[in-house]
């Protein structure tokens, strides 16, 4: 598991979309020289700040962007947006781990793989125009291979969605839709793809 904790999802379920947790993080002006603001803690201080410094301050470091599978590129920026590849989990650019969630593959491990995939998305955003520039995570499609009869989607994908609340805060609230499907490239557990604005 990463070592922090992640936003809760708290938002109602609507023909397979979701949007993540409406709790935001205290913002606000310091007070003073370097003085911090009542009640705000230093990781949320590092999201008003900048993402790399979240990520910094949950321990996290993002992944080198693995090579395209195929005949395409991992992220492109067009206009006001990026829109990433689906990231499936890998370390190194080889597969995590295989097979299907319920038959092999536990929620919880699904989860996980579900945030390296985030990880990688926003290593991929990194990578085409800087994190920096991210105003906004716009929207998630979540892609999880299954056994019939499965039907906890969302709450694998979820480890998706916890993890852009936790580096962006309000900024990382989006919409959602969570697919499953009978098998993923390179038999991956799952895919995440992003739809991410950005700054001018």
């Amino acid at each position: 598991m990463f070592p922090y904790l992640f936003t809760r999802i708290t938002g109602k379920v609507s023909t397979g979309v979701r949007r993540a947790s409406r709790g935001r993080p205290i913002r606000g002006r310091t007070h003073g020289s370097g003085g911090r603001v009542p009640g705000m803690s230093t990781h949320e201080e590092n999201l008003s700040n900048s993402p790399l410094s979240g990520l910094a301050s949950l321990g996290l470091r993002l992944p080198a962007v693995s090579a395209p599978k195929g005949a395409y590129t991992p992220a492109v920026a067009s206009g006001p947006f990026v829109f990433v590849a689906g990231q499936i989990p890998l370390a190194g650019g080889a597969l995590v781990r295989e097979g299907h969630v319920g038959a092999g593959v536990s929620v919880d491990q699904a989860r996980e793989l579900c945030r390296r995939c985030a990880l990688s998305s926003l290593a991929a955003v990194h990578a085409e125009v800087g994190l920096e520039r991210v105003t906004r995570i716009v929207k998630v499609t979540g892609y999880v291979a299954t056994t019939p009869g499965f039907h906890d989607l969302d709450g694998v994908v979820d480890g998706a969605s916890e993890l852009f609340a936790a580096v962006f805060g309000s900024r990382g609230e989006h919409a959602r839709s969570v697919v499953g499907v009978a098998d993923l490239p390179l038999r991956a557990p799952v895919k995440i793809e992003t739809l991410v604005e950005i700054a001018g």
